[in-house]
């Protein structure tokens, strides 16, 4: 019994040649998702939420609160919202800044 089909192997290059437009749209897609989560890790205006101290700083809920309480964190209140100025937060980051 005779098999008249014939196995062809690809060879490396086409294999590379099928490849390139997929690691392609795969490196766009990849600029894509770190430009989204570049945005999304900024604050939305002038001021920071509770949300974004505890995201950027892994500041607790606890520690926000006792800082504003002490007088370290500046804030402003609307009703339940506290708002904190991003200028206000990096002069308290600046003026902590420890140099070696």
């Amino acid at each position: 019994m005779k098999n008249s089909e014939e196995i062809s192997i690809p060879s490396v290059r086409s294999i590379q040649l099928l490849l390139e437009p997929i690691y392609s749209r795969l490196e766009t897609i990849e600029n894509c998702i770190k430009q989204f989560y570049q945005k999304s890790n900024q604050p939305s205006g002038k001021y920071y939420r509770n949300n974004d101290l505890k995201s950027r700083y892994g500041l607790s809920p606890n520690t926000i609160i006792k800082y504003r309480e002490t007088g370290i964190l500046p804030y402003t209140r609307l009703g339940d919202i506290y708002l904190y100025e991003v200028s206000s937060i990096e002069k308290i980051l600046n003026q902590n800044k420890v140099e070696i």
